[in-house]
């Protein structure tokens, strides 16, 4: 059942060292604030499942929370690398961490399975493909029924799930609009979610009745940051900050550069500091 909280309340009660989570998201809606909460908390030892690893996961990497990551593509989106991730990786700054890579469909079939409570997905996918190769985790099955040989991997079944949406109700209902990406895949798989919105609002009574409803028993904690998806862009409320992705690329080029910004712009700063941000976008 949705609880109410402040944002270091929902990330102190949900979030523990060694848990795995899921930061999802996918163009908008990504879920920049409570990130921010969870390195300002300093919980450590995370494994991270993200299709498209981004600028958070580069900042926790950075600031050394990260054990291992999951996931498909990585990138600071239309600019390039994730610096901070590569530098894990190259050279063990802050500290080494664990790489499982999949494919965009994998992971997307690993959360539908994981949703459903399955133990792996089976997919038509990595014919081919060379990530096998490095990815051990990535199966083949035989269909019992015809013969065909299919990819199976483990299903994603995330301790925590942390979305950024557009609405809450008063009752605790989610609304997702827009690019809808698998935040409600992620939300059902995991055994605890935290969600952050822009705005709570009395119900829903006035609005489409196709639209992606996270029920108020799918959600455990449901957190007021408005911005909070910033410099990502949130559907109907602001636009995305490229100048932003494009600052990052400088900042994280250089580990003392990167260390003084996340204590000016992270450590030092709460949530309300990203309704500022979006203001003028």
């Amino acid at each position: 059942m949705a609880k109410f909280q402040s944002l270091k309340e929902a990330v102190a009660e949900n979030l523990r060292d060694g848990d795995t989570v899921a930061f999802e998201g996918f163009t908008h809606l990504i879920p920049h604030a409570a990130a921010h909460e969870v390195i300002r908390q300093g919980i450590k030892d995370l494994t991270l499942i993200r299709m498209t690893p981004d600028i958070i996961y580069d900042q926790m990497i950075g600031m050394g929370l990260v054990k291992k990551v999951i996931f498909s593509y990585a990138g600071n989106p239309g600019v390039g690398l994730l610096r901070r991730m590569r530098d894990a990786i190259e050279n063990s700054w802050p500290r080494a961490i664990e790489t499982v890579e999949h494919s965009h469909a994998a992971m997307a079939n690993a959360y539908e399975a994981g949703a459903a409570g399955l133990p792996c997905a089976v997919f038509r996918g990595y014919r081919g493909a060379g990530l096998k190769d490095v990815n051990p985790s990535i199966k083949s099955v035989t269909c019992p029924f015809t013969g065909e040989e299919l990819a199976a991997v483990p299903a994603h079944r995330p301790n925590v799930a942390v979305i950024h949406a557009q609405k809450a109700s008063r009752r605790g209902d989610v609304l997702v609009e827009g690019i809808v990406g698998v935040q409600k895949e992620a939300v059902l798989a995991a055994k605890r979610s935290v969600v952050t919105v822009e705005e709570i609002v009395e119900d829903f009574d006035d609005l489409h009745p196709n639209l992606c409803v996270l029920p108020h028993w799918t959600v455990t904690s449901i957190v007021h940051v408005p911005g909070g998806a910033h410099p990502s862009y949130t559907h109907g409320y602001y636009d995305r900050d490229n100048a932003a992705y494009l600052e990052w690329d400088k900042i994280s080029a250089d580990r003392d550069l990167f260390t003084a910004w996340m204590n000016e712009n992270v450590l030092d700063k709460g949530p309300e500091v990203f309704a500022d941000r979006v203001k003028g976008l």
